[in-house]
């Protein structure tokens, strides 16, 4: 349940909904310097590369904030002013935020919208049998795991933002291909350092199923007992098969992310005689005091804390 299925926001008079658009134009959201393009992104990740793209042009708020999870997101009546306020939204797509088109008709925006992953090559995963006895794939929302799919994101930015601020245009894509080169020197260096460690050891468990593309990019195979939403609750049986497998191949490399609940990963470290590695960082980024506050830092903080328990198998 979502805080919209308690409170709507298309209840409220149409002029209440106009009169607080006007109001925040004129006193200004706190969320959005006055002079700059007021922009919202979905969640963390996605600020961070409309902040990148945008550069001093743009003011960028999220609506799931560092080290939150966007699968369980709840939408609140501040969320719908936030959006009245803004030039464009940024979302990832991919079923990513199963909670933005209500959000967004809910609140009465009526601007431009980016769907960051655009272009993407989806993964799917096979899910558990539902009721009815049948297996269902579900896309993998997690694109943004491979630097090369952050390429698209950051140009689909730039084309988002060159659509509400033409005058802006060439800076933005100034900025996003500059930050395409660093995506390439980030992807070559995750080469060289997970291929420091031989294929057979490549095995990392975390918390929920998150890192499908980075798995695909880098040759790294990773176990979860949850599914691609940390909602998903797995079995006794799937714990006790995933502590067997554990055990039998030697894994020492188990994590959980930053915006999950740790206790089911330290059951598992504990009853597999694993240990538990610092946090990765899958669907948000860090506040700043921590080690993934940025894109580039949260994907070199992974790499780095991976090798490093991987080269323990």
């Amino acid at each position: 349940m979502t805080a919209f299925d308690t409170f709507s926001l298309s209840a409220l008079p149409r002029r209440f909904l106009l009169a607080s658009a006007t109001a925040l134009a004129l006193l200004g959201n706190t969320a959005f310097a006055a002079d700059k393009l007021p922009v919202t992104a979905s969640f963390s990740i996605l600020g961070d590369l409309v902040r990148v793209v945008g550069g001093e042009r743009v003011a960028v708020t999220t609506l799931v904030g560092p080290n939150e999870d966007a699968h369980v997101f709840e939408a609140k009546p501040s969320d719908a002013k936030t959006l009245l306020a803004s030039k464009l939204v940024v979302l990832n797509g991919l079923g990513f935020e199963p909670w933005a088109g209500k959000l967004v008709k809910s609140s009465g925006y009526q601007g431009e919208s980016v769907v960051a992953a655009k272009g993407v090559k989806a993964r799917h995963m096979a899910e558990e049998k539902g009721h009815a006895g049948h297996a269902h794939e579900e896309t993998d929302p997690h694109a943004w795991q491979n630097p090369n799919n952050v390429t698209l994101y950051v140009r689909n930015i730039a084309a988002g933002l060159a659509k509400v601020d033409a005058a802006g245009a060439a800076s933005y894509q100034a900025n996003a291909e500059a930050y395409v080169k660093e995506l390439q020197a980030l992807d070559a260096w995750a080469k060289a350092q997970i291929a420091s460690i031989p294929a057979d050891k490549r095995k990392v468990i975390t918390s929920h199923d998150a890192f499908g593309y980075f798995a695909a990019q880098y040759g790294v195979k990773f176990l979860a007992p949850q599914g691609v939403n940390t909602e998903a609750e797995p079995s006794a049986k799937q714990v006790a098969q995933l502590i067997k497998q554990i055990q039998r191949e030697k894994i020492r490399a188990v994590f959980v992310e930053n915006m999950s609940n740790p206790k089911l990963i330290a059951q598992l470290s504990k009853d597999a005689g694993a240990s538990v590695g610092a946090s990765l960082y899958a669907d948000a980024l860090s506040t700043a005091d921590q080690p993934g506050a940025t894109y580039l830092q949260m994907m070199r903080h992974n790499v780095t804390q991976l090798v490093a328990s991987m080269s323990l198998n």
